[in-house]
């Protein structure tokens, strides 16, 4: 009877806790062996009442399950007190660590007799977002844990899966357990549980109390029989699933019921009772039995006879009532009852709960509070030691580690960091930024350790990542990645070249600028290293940190970063890793400036570095601090020491030792007392003094320079990788070493997990363990502590993407982080992750990839895609560490807008509708208007979005119980798609939420439209299959939009209907309008919280027409003639059905909006005077727009066009009647007004013309009686009938506001393809996007549409319908290759993105209109040349010139035009100074005609004539008070210097010589201005080399250009040194030459391949000629280089670009007074490479150009308006040639045709104007004149008289050439009175009050036979006749189409030369130029 002892005590305490207390008892009384009611003593009670009992030999006693309270005694606290009254009951969540004295606990628990242990798993703990995709893997390993800890006491557990507590997503999602949703939920989460648990877990409770877990729900109860029905069900899936899938052997489910539960009777009234027939493997049931009342008991179990008879009976929960005397006086009586009444209805008992018994044992808590008390006093004793202890730092942390067990250290922490906590990310400058030699950058020490050939595969830094030219890029992944902190450093040697301060680059700066204020635009604060490793080489030739005097150096630097950069940058840091520096740059000498010197440079260049971080601090803190408020500190960079053998002292100390030699070295100087550790310093001398000579110097530092070093940090900066195994150097060498200095030698251990590095290793828990040792000898746990970085390398190759081991390093590491702040209270501060991108790593070159980001180093474009990585990190970001973070906050602006309940109803459109009024005044307007780019912003919270839709993009297309849709059933045919492509992955998104979370944050939108994949949320269509993966799929997306402040735009159905829904018929059956929406309505119930935009079908003109009329789309049904109309009607009725349920049943409490987006192109009449075309055109349109639109949004019926159109086509093929169905008045009642907002997608422009067609079969497309074309010279793409006319988009929205009121407008798909291949450099989808928002920005802020949002198809690329994936919309590329699916963003998602940024295209400061005057005496003036204008060709015995002979030759000229008349000037001196008089024009330069001069090019024979035109010329301008500019050469060779060789012949120099010498003698002393030569660069590739241009030589194009070239210099030279020497100083006027360049842009500006593209263009453009002259006397260094190497590898000896001797170069430089420059346009350049073996200028170039589509125009095909390209080729001649006096001596725009007003070239001179005009005021460029081009049309060389550059307008069909002034001409002629622009802002200027003396035609002299001549009674003389001046210009129109006639009829006869590939386009002179085509 002792075993009873414990039994006779009464205790006070109730609840859980008494189990301790009765265990205590048990272990007390050990002498008792107290159990608790066991088997054989139930027996004997049977026996001894007589009754005969069989029971099972395993029959259970089971405890549990674990509470709060009984953890909070176990780990020794006080119980707590619950106000609620729960009695400390409170619901156990696992958590580590566990207590320590559990497993006696279960030791005590079995000795007592208990054989199974309740526990209780929690859902919303193992599945806190409520998917089973994601388990909190720490709450599962938690609680394996607790299982295994039973298993090991012979304790089996008893596993209940849910009780209360649901996932709180799912609650406030499903509300209750009346939503069926849940019970899917539940089942997953079993099989989480099954799966994970399984192995340990044999006995399994789906629900422990039905009636708590209805009652959490509040609205719930047990008799609630929807809640009760879905509880049922279930379990019952549960139980199957664990049968069929997970059972084990002897594994049994079953569900505990309370005997008061509902469970009895028919199976038809209670849900329960089916339950027992075969869905429970034991029957367990809750009982309350009150000891009183025997018959309430007997009650009880009678409701247990109707269930299955051979199912045991467990007693799963036992509370007894009014018992306590009666266990008092026999305990085992209670359970004897209990178990009676069971086998009274012949049922087996399995076992009972224990829980009661043990509830009486008396209390003793000595043997557990004894231990409790041990494990307090161990935790204790291991926290913070005072200072006075005798342990050191390093030891108390250690020791506080020592003892972990390896499940104690690795446990993981499932928490968050504190608010405000900094997660970012790093990089540096010489690894990510490359332009290394960029915009005047200095030399680095590591420019010179790669060119060196010191890193692997001799990598350089030259481009690396080239961060320089990509900050849009890398601040796009920031935004993606969500960082809140990215720390970079500035490249010293960028903005000081020397490392000195005069040498500062202000490109250089600016870059950085940029860098920080795109930073902070997108919230993201800069972290600033001043120094990361790359010294200015300069200062290193100096010696670099081994000399003293670099401290000041960079203290000066300091200061100007702080002062430049400091009011936007809060963080700084002096230093990164400077231990790197010293060890492996001055020590090791494995990195750069790759010194050797461990014992001495080592130490000295520490010691310079402390120092100078020290005066850095104090000058931020005494200059800086109180007016910036930043911080400033230094990184330093550590690993953790363990000892090798921890049980060994010496190797104990040997790790203190590496610690103190690799973190102290500079943190104890900086953080302690400003000295060296003392551990350093003494080993060091005891190293020297066991050593005969000195091993290592160790400098001192002064008492004062300890007093300033000290404390100067104001956080702690902590970089960590990898932690090492420490022993005792073993050798004691005495050769200078890190390791032998320190005597210590470093290991690491077997079983650390390996990295791509040789060095790191990953050892997470060293990190925690180095953060508490900072804390503690450091910090003292006061200041912050800063991870600046941390991260691991992958290997270069192989999976790039799918870095598992980066996630899992980083994962652990930062968990690491957070036990440090959270279990051990430190100051951690910030996370930030090594690296931002795969860089330059130093010695490894690019062989190691740390980057969250991978950087495709064999692509120059280097583009960046995101890693696994990058989205596991930016999910942790989110979440602020490792629990789901709530979503956040997030109030759509849309959902608080007023929206009428229906839009009013308008009246029926006419025929054609009244929106024709677009057309009539847009339409006719001149390409100028149309095409003139606007800038502006849009209004206040416009959507920017971008598109996708689900089956094109998800994926998992049988995944999750997905059901098959038409179009999974269509892509799986052979033959129905390109490539027989599917969607079965696509983008793989169904798996993907965060990376595409990631695009989309990284963009910057606002909204995302997508589609819901009606088959993923209801398989077969209806709502009695809901699939819960599918609805939480579409949860997690819109979550995370929300929670991105990203509104979700929703389609309900965009085109993949459930395949089992067609299987009934699809659209063609009635019951789909009710399906659909009851789909809807799911819909709305589950998203509409968060969702308040919803838009029911996608183009359903496509569903229409594409699947049920040409079967191009599934369910190919091909019936063109009724089909579309019958699938429209009940679209459009479907459509308005599952409007109103919306609008009835959810607006008011969602407050969204509701639409469906339509689609249509622009379309254009072919000829807008023809009313046919006009209507052909709306017919179109409102069979495309209208068909849906017009019911919807007009009057409930289709367009008046369509009815009478399909009206008379049906009389006419025959029809009963209308193919087209009508509506009901009822229907039409019920359409109109169903949507809200007016949305739709919009490619294209189409042009029609009416045109009868064919009436059989019948067709929809046929019903239109129309023909459609595009214009063959727009813009192509990949999709046929897809061109680009962006103006379209203007005038369709112009449309629907006149067609259908002022309705808010959404474009929600806009965008171009292109082909399959990666296109990163996208640059027409640029060129499309900046064209069609453009548009779009001209109807909302000029024309007043109601635009409120455009949307971007597509975000990514997708699967592209019938097309598969032979097409790409995507903003970002998708490898769809690989099989994680990598999304790269292209250069059109930087584009995008910066649009969104701005809300628009606002106009860049740089490019505001500047008011002005340019400096006095500015040399206004306009120009000719003679072969241009004089005509007189063989007049007054002029020679033939070598244009004479070229336009003479067939094919050459266009039209078989020539000089031979031209503009006459020859014979009209007074007209043309009449002209110039009329312009106030203060000079004019024209050119003089050499072979009129010198007929044969020599002086052998003078043509006085000839001279005496253009003394009489000159005279007469000087008369009119006009100067001349002279240019002695302009192209027109004398033939018979041609036919000895030309300009090819070196004879020609002196030639020329005396050809100018004559001119300076004969016209000097009136000539002030000379130019020797127009355009040399013209006359050398043009006409010698490409043969477009006289003399038309084109067979040596890699030769004879540069022969040319050669010999040009050298006779300008000579022509400007015989005026220089012989005439000057009596003529005094200045002479010079004038070299022409188009400006180049890179074609990406991101990438540093076309930036030297841009650059090279330019070189071999003007500096071909430029730099010689006006820099070195020689060819520049790019030319020079680029010939030599490919003339070298082309087998040659030596360059074919020829050189100059030393003299000659000394001849040749300086021959200017100023430089003379024709400019007109610019291009966008790249690289484009040719056969090594081609010679020719372009291939030496290596350039291919382009021109931007968003340019205007002009009459010549290379001439694009560019103005900002002359305010920068101005700038580039100031920087390239040391600001010379620049004279602009041509300038000027074309157009074709007759066209008097001219507004586009008043828009040109006054933009190009406006930006010389900035050159001068804002940039300091000299120039002193600007020339117009031209003063008249004349002859344009190749393409003849076609195009016309003149301010005055010559009329060729007048035998007499009248010159008429154009409007263009009065506006320069204001212009030069002006000198400039005056501000209108200061009211009228003096000179807008001048006016020309006329500029009218009637004032212009004409010849009495002029073609046309105004007569006084205002009719015209036209060829004889005298007619209206309105007839005059119509047959002068009829003349010039004649005439284009012609010249198209003779264009198609002239030969072109054809070489394989490049279109050349260059400037007026240009046009001449064939076309090429290079390979």
């Amino acid at each position: 009877m002792e075993r009873f002892l414990c039994t006779i005590q009464r205790v006070s305490s109730f609840g859980s806790a008494v189990l301790i207390s009765a265990l205590n008892c048990y272990k007390a009384v050990s002498s008792a062996q107290f159990t608790l009611p066991a088997l054989e003593d139930i027996y004997s009670e049977a026996e001894h009442t007589g009754v005969n009992w069989n029971l099972a030999e395993n029959f259970i006693a089971v405890a549990g399950p674990l509470t709060k309270d009984i953890l909070n005694q176990l780990n020794g606290k006080a119980r707590s007190f619950d106000p609620e009254g729960s009695n400390g009951e409170e619901y156990f969540v696992c958590q580590e660590p566990l207590p320590a004295s559990l497993p006696e606990f279960f030791t005590q628990l079995h000795n007592s007799g208990v054989t199974h242990y309740k526990i209780r798993l929690s859902w919303a703990e193992i599945l806190p977002e409520g998917n089973s995709k994601f388990p909190d893997s720490s709450k599962v390993e938690c609680y394996r844990k607790i299982l295994r800890e039973l298993i090991a006491v012979d304790i089996k557990p008893m596993a209940i899966l849910h009780d209360q507590h649901l996932p709180s997503v799912l609650v406030s999602r499903y509300g209750s357990w009346k939503s069926p949703i849940l019970t899917e939920y539940f089942v997953e989460y079993a099989g989480v549980a099954f799966h994970v648990f399984g192995d340990l877990v044999d006995i399994w409770i789906t629900f422990s109390d039905l009636a708590e877990t209805l009652q959490e729900m509040h609205s719930d109860d047990i008799s609630d029989p929807t809640a009760l029905q879905n509880l049922a069900v279930a379990h019952v899936k549960a139980y199957k699933l664990y049968h069929e899938t997970y059972s084990s052997k002897g594994g049994a489910v079953s569900i505990a019921l309370g005997l008061d539960d509902n469970f009895g009777g028919p199976a038809s009234e209670s849900p329960l009772q089916a339950i027992f027939t075969e869905s429970v493997d034991f029957l367990a049931f809750n009982l309350n039995y009150n000891c009183k009342n025997e018959a309430e008991l007997q009650r009880k179990m009678k409701k247990l006879q109707d269930v299955n008879r051979n199912l045991q009976v467990l007693v799963f929960s036992l509370h007894l009532e009014n018992c306590v005397s009666s266990i008092a006086e026999n305990r085992y009586g209670p359970i004897y009852h209990v178990i009676s009444a069971i086998m009274k209805y012949n049922l087996s008992p399995m076992g009972y709960d224990v829980n009661e018994f043990l509830d009486y044992l008396p209390t003793n808590k000595k043997s557990l509070g004894i231990y409790s008390e041990y494990r307090s006093s161990k935790d204790n004793q291991q926290e913070y030691i005072p200072a006075a202890a005798a342990l050191s730092s390093y030891q108390a942390v250690w020791e506080r580690f020592v003892n972990q067990t390896e499940i104690e250290r690795d446990y993981f922490l499932n928490d968050s960091f504190p608010d405000g906590f900094l997660w970012g990310t790093a990089t540096a400058a010489f690894q990510v930024e490359g332009g290394w030699a960029e915009d005047g950058k200095g030399e680095t020490i590591w420019d010179r350790f790669g060119h060196q050939g010191s890193a692997t595969m001799n990598a350089t830094t030259d481009v690396a990542c080239d961060s320089y030219h990509k900050i849009d890029y890398d601040v796009y992944l920031l935004r993606g990645l969500q960082s809140k902190v990215y720390k970079f450093s500035i490249s010293w040697a960028r903005i000081f070249p020397t490392g000195y301060k005069d040498s500062q680059s202000l490109r250089g700066i600016n870059y950085y600028k940029k860098l920080i204020s795109s930073l902070r635009e997108s919230n993201i604060e800069p972290m600033v290293t001043l120094f990361h490793w790359d010294l200015p080489q300069a200062l290193q030739d100096l010696g670099g940190w081994s000399n003293e005097s670099i401290i000041d150096a960079f203290a000066a630097y300091a200061d100007f970063c702080f002062a430049t950069f400091g009011s936007q940058v809060k963080l700084w840091l002096t230093f990164h890793e400077p231990w790197v520096v010293s060890y492996a740059g001055y020590g090791t000498g494995q990195h750069a400036p790759g010194i050797s010197s461990p014992g001495e440079a080592s130490y000295k260049v520490t010691h310079n570095i402390i120092k100078a971080h020290a005066e850095a601090w104090h000058l931020y803190n005494d200059k800086y601090r109180a007016q910036q408020l930043g911080k400033v500190g230094i990184a330093l960079n550590s690993d953790w020491a363990e000892p090798q053998t921890p049980t060994n002292l010496e190797d104990v100390n040997a790790a203190e030792r590496y610690m103190h030699f690799m973190l102290g070295w500079f943190a104890h100087p900086i953080f302690v007392n400003g000295d060296y550790p003392e551990i350093m310093k003494s080993q060091i001398q005891q190293k020297n003094q066991e050593c005969s000579s000195t091993v290592a110097q160790l400098p001192t530092f002064t008492e004062s320079e300890k007093s300033r070093i000290k404390g100067t940090s104001d956080f702690f900066g902590l970089s960590h990788y990898t932690t090492k195994l420490l022993s005792t150097e073993a050798t004691g060498s005495c050769i200078p070493g890190y390791d032998s200095i320190g005597n210590f030698s470093q290991h690491v251990h077997p079983s650390w997990p390996e990295t791509n590095s040789s060095w790191i290793k990953m050892v997470p828990w060293g990190l925690r363990r180095l953060l508490n040792f900072v804390s503690v000898e450091y910090t003292r746990a006061t200041m912050p502590i800063y991870i600046t970085g941390n991260g691991m390398p992958t290997e270069y190759g192989g999976d790039v993407i799918n870095d598992t081991k980066r996630i899992d390093y980083i994962n652990s590491y930062i968990n690491e982080a957070l036990k440090a702040v959270k279990t051990d209270g430190l100051l951690v501060q910030s996370y930030l992750v090594w690296s931002l991108l795969d860089g330059f790593e130093g010695p490894e070159g690019y062989s190691e990839r740390f980057g969250l980001h991978y950087v495709n180093f064999e692509d120059a474009i280097r583009q960046r895609t995101p890693k696994e990585s990058a989205y596991f990190l930016s999910s942790l970001i989110e979440n602020n560490g490792f629990v789901k973070m709530k979503n956040k906050s997030f109030v759509d602006p849309q959902a608080h807008k007023s929206f009428p309940l229906k839009l009013p109803g308008l009246p029926a459109s006419d025929v054609p509708s009244k929106a024709k009024i677009v057309w009539e005044k847009l339409s006719k307007q001149t390409n100028f208007e149309r095409d003139m780019y606007y800038y502006g912003t849009f209004p206040k919270n416009f959507k920017w979005g971008v598109s996708t839709s689900a089956y094109q993009i998800e994926g998992g297309w049988n995944a999750d119980g997905k059901g098959p849709s038409t179009w999974d059933t269509f892509t799986h045919v052979p033959g129905n798609t390109d490539n027989n492509d599917t969607g079965d992955i696509a983008c793989d998104s169904y798996n993907k939420i965060e990376a595409d979370l990631y695009m989309l944050r990284a963009l910057g939108v606002t909204s995302y439209r997508f589609s819901l994949s009606w088959p993923r949320i209801f398989p077969n269509g209806r709502n009695d299959t809901i699939n819960a993966k599918g609805v939480d799929y579409y949860n997690r997306l819109i979550d995370g939009l929300v929670a991105n402040n990203i509104s979700p735009m929703v389609t309900l159905h965009h085109w993949d209907l459930p395949q089992a829904l067609q299987d009934l018929g699809g659209w063609e059956n009635d019951s789909l309008t009710e399906i659909f929406n009851s789909f809807a309505d799911f819909c709305f119930k589950t998203f509409g919280d968060r969702v308040k935009f919803w838009m029911t079908f996608n183009q359903p003109h496509s569903i229409a027409t594409a699947g049920y009329g040409l079967g191009l789309f599934p369910p190919n049904v091909k019936d063109p003639g009724l089909g579309p109309y019958r699938i429209a009607h009940r679209l459009l009725k479907t459509h308005a059905k599952v409007y109103h349920t919306y609008d009835q049943k959810y607006r008011q409490s969602q407050g969204g909006v509701i639409s469906l987006s339509l689609n249509t192109e622009w379309i254009e009449p072919k000829t807008l005077e023809d009313h046919r075309d006009v209507e052909a055109a709306d017919r179109y349109l409102q069979f495309s727009l209208g068909w849906f639109a017009h019911p919807i949004f007009k009057n409930g019926d289709y367009p008046e066009a369509m009815k009478l159109q399909l009206g008379f086509k049906s009389d006419l093929d025959g029809s009963p009647s209308s193919r087209l169905p009508s509506f009901t008045e009822e229907e039409k009642a019920y359409i109109r007004g169903t949507a809200d907002v007016f949305c739709f997608n919009t490619y294209t422009t189409k042009i029609v013309k009416h045109k009868t067609t064919k009436l059989k079969p019948a067709s929809f497309l046929e019903d239109r009686d129309l023909e459609e074309e595009t214009n063959p010279n727009w813009p192509v793409s990949p999709v046929p009938g897809q061109r680009a006319a962006a103006w379209g988009l203007r005038r369709l929205l112009n449309w629907v506001k006149e067609e259908y009121g002022n309705v808010s407008i959404y474009v929600t798909e806009n965008g171009v393809a292109t082909d399959n291949k990666p296109d990163y450099e996208d640059i027409n989808r640029i060129f499309y996007y900046k064209t069609y928002i453009d548009e779009a920005l001209k109807a909302s802020n000029l024309d007043g549409v109601n635009l409120q949002g455009y949307t971007a198809w597509s975000v990514m690329d997708t699967f592209e319908w019938n097309s598969g994936y032979s097409f790409r919309f995507g903003l970002h590329h998708v490898d769809f290759g690989n099989p994680s699916r990598p999304r790269t963003p292209k250069f059109s998602a930087m584009y995008f993105a910066n649009v969104i940024k701005n809300n628009g295209i606002p106009l860049q400061k740089e490019d505001e209109f500047l008011y002005g005057e340019f400096p006095k005496d500015f040399a206004w003036s306009v120009a000719s040349a003679a072969y241009q204008i004089e005509g007189a060709w063989r007049t007054d015995g002029k020679g033939l010139s070598i244009w004479d002979q070229f336009a003479h030759t067939p094919l050459r000229i266009s039209n078989d035009e020539n000089g031979d008349t031209a503009c006459d000037s020859y014979h009209k001196i007074k007209e043309d100074v009449a002209m110039l008089k009329n312009m106030k024009l203060p000079y004019y330069r024209f050119s003089i005609s050499w072979p009129r001069v010198l007929p044969d090019g020599t002086l052998k024979f003078i043509n006085e004539a000839g001279l005496s035109y253009y003394v009489r010329l000159i005279d007469a301008l000087l008369e009119a008070g006009v100067k001349p500019q002279v240019t002695l050469y302009h192209w027109d060779l004398p033939q018979t210097l041609q036919d000895i060789g030309g300009w090819e012949n070196e004879t020609i120099v002196e030639k020329f010589k005396d050809y100018a010498g004559l001119l300076f003698e004969r016209l000097g002393d009136k000539v002030k201005f000379w130019i020797t030569l127009n355009e040399p660069y013209i006359i050398a590739n043009l006409g010698y080399g490409y043969g477009t241009s006289a003399p038309g030589i084109s067979s040596r194009p890699g030769q004879a250009p540069y022969n040319v070239g050669h010999n040009l210099i050298k006779a300008h030279a000579e022509a400007w040194h015989l005026y220089n020497d012989t005439y000057r100083a009596k003529q005094g006027g200045q002479i010079s030459i004038t070299i022409n360049s188009d400006w180049a842009e890179p074609r990406n500006p991101y990438k540093q391949e076309d930036i030297d593209a841009a650059r090279r263009y330019v070189q071999f453009y003007g500096g071909w000629f430029a730099h010689p002259i006006f820099k070195n006397g020689d060819y520049n260094e790019v030319m020079k280089t680029n010939i030599r190497e490919r003339s070298l590898a082309q087998g040659l000896l030596k360059s074919r670009l020829p050189e100059f001797t030393e003299s000659e170069k000394q001849r040749i430089k300086g021959t200017f007074d100023y430089f003379g420059f024709n400019h007109y346009t610019t291009i966008l350049a790249s690289k484009l490479s040719f056969p090594r073996g081609l010679q020719s200028f372009d291939a030496d170039r290596g350039v291919a150009s382009l021109t931007d589509r968003s340019w205007l125009g002009s009459g010549s095909i290379w001439l694009k308006v560019t103005p900002f390209g002359f305010r920068r080729i101005l700038n580039w001649i100031k920087d390239e040639y040391n600001n010379p006096p620049i004279y602009v001596t041509e300038n000027g725009i074309s157009e074709r045709g007759i066209e008097l007003n001219d507004p586009w070239r008043t828009h040109y001179y006054r933009s190009y104007i406006g930006e010389a005009l900035k050159a001068v005021k804002y940039d300091g460029v000299d120039l002193r004149g600007y020339t117009a081009w031209s003063l008249m049309d004349n002859f344009e060389w190749a393409p003849g008289y076609a195009e016309r550059f003149g301010l005055y307008h010559t009329n060729y069909s007048d035998p007499s050439l009248t010159r008429i002034p154009k409007e263009s001409s009065k506006f320069y002629t204001t212009i030069i009175q002006c000198n400039g622009f005056p501000d209108p802002a200061a009211g009228p200027h003096p000179c807008l009050q001048l006016q020309p003396e006329s500029t009218s035609s009637s004032t212009t002299t004409q010849s009495p036979s002029s073609t046309t001549t105004q007569k006084s009674n205002g009719s015209v003389h036209f060829l004889g006749l005298n007619v209206s001046p309105s007839n005059a210009q119509i047959a002068l129109y009829v003349l010039f189409c004649l005439a284009i006639c012609f010249l198209l009829q003779e264009a198609l006869q002239e030969h072109w030369l054809n070489i394989d590939g490049l279109m050349l386009q260059h400037r007026k002179e240009h046009q001449f130029k064939l076309v090429y085509f290079y390979q």
